[in-house]
């Protein structure tokens, strides 16, 4: 990982990382790592999880906490959550970055299928700000850095369900952010743009669409989930202790 900002205030911080296995999550929770943060995360990717807990342990000496949880199952997503105010004494940063693209026509998706896609962009977010605020309000002190994306700025075809939920959760943040402050509480959302995450790589983000995707951008380049993690780590630290109920847009210039 290049040399990128030093943050102190990030030592020791305790941060939990929804949907840290792969992709942008998988970045951010290395990336709080080489900041000496104590990092937890969850995902039900167990296999992925634990290739990446083993890279960091050779590579840093130290891994990060992993659990293994679908974060739709809210009983047992909050009880972890609970327990990290036993395990940890307090938890500091909550960056809710799972999150579920999958493409579907408005006019094919029944009632099932659109609340699984509210279960896991919108719904496991509201309840984990649930219990995290619950440990940050006794604290008085917290951080909550909600994954939202520029697709509710664009309204792409056949991502009703998607842009529904990360719209919803825009608004979440700004109450939560607007409710809560007192309690020393900040709460931002990260919006991206098409980053070149494994997965896009091998679904749709494909040399035709990258090429349409350089069209419409002001930089010229790839979006790489670094370029949201620097962001998450700017947000954490105390460099932005005065900023909260804010988008943050990173699309290179896209929107």
């Amino acid at each position: 990982m290049p040399n990128y900002a030093t943050y102190p205030s990030l030592k020791g911080k305790v941060i939990l990382i929804t949907g840290g296995a792969t992709g942008i999550g998988a970045v951010m929770v290395e990336a709080f790592m080489r900041q000496h943060a104590e990092v937890l995360f969850i995902d039900i990717q167990e296999e992925a999880a634990h290739a990446l807990c083993s890279k960091l342990h050779d590579e840093l000496g130290k891994a990060p906490d992993f659990k293994a949880l679908d974060t739709t199952h809210i009983e047992e997503l909050q009880s972890f959550i609970s327990s990290i105010g036993q395990s940890h004494g307090r938890l500091d940063v909550l960056i809710n970055n799972v999150a579920n693209d999958t493409r579907h026509s408005p006019l094919d998706i029944d009632q099932q299928g659109w609340r699984d896609c509210m279960a896991v962009n919108l719904d496991s977010t509201f309840f984990a700000c649930q219990s995290a605020i619950r440990l940050m309000r006794d604290k008085r002190n917290g951080n909550i850095i909600n994954m939202s994306s520029i697709n509710v700025l664009i309204g792409p075809k056949q991502m009703p369900g998607y842009v529904a939920a990360k719209s919803a959760l825009n608004g979440l943040s700004k109450s939560l952010a607007n409710q809560y402050g007192e309690y020393g509480i900040r709460v931002n959302t990260i919006l991206p743009g098409w980053v070149a995450t494994d997965r896009q790589l091998a679904l749709w983000l494909t040399p035709e669409a990258d090429k349409e995707w350089q069209k419409s951008v002001a930089l010229r380049g790839s979006l790489e989930p670094i370029h949201v993690a620097n962001m998450a780590l700017f947000l954490a630290a105390e460099d932005s202790a005065m900023i909260t109920g804010q988008q943050f847009v990173i699309d290179a210039g896209r929107t």
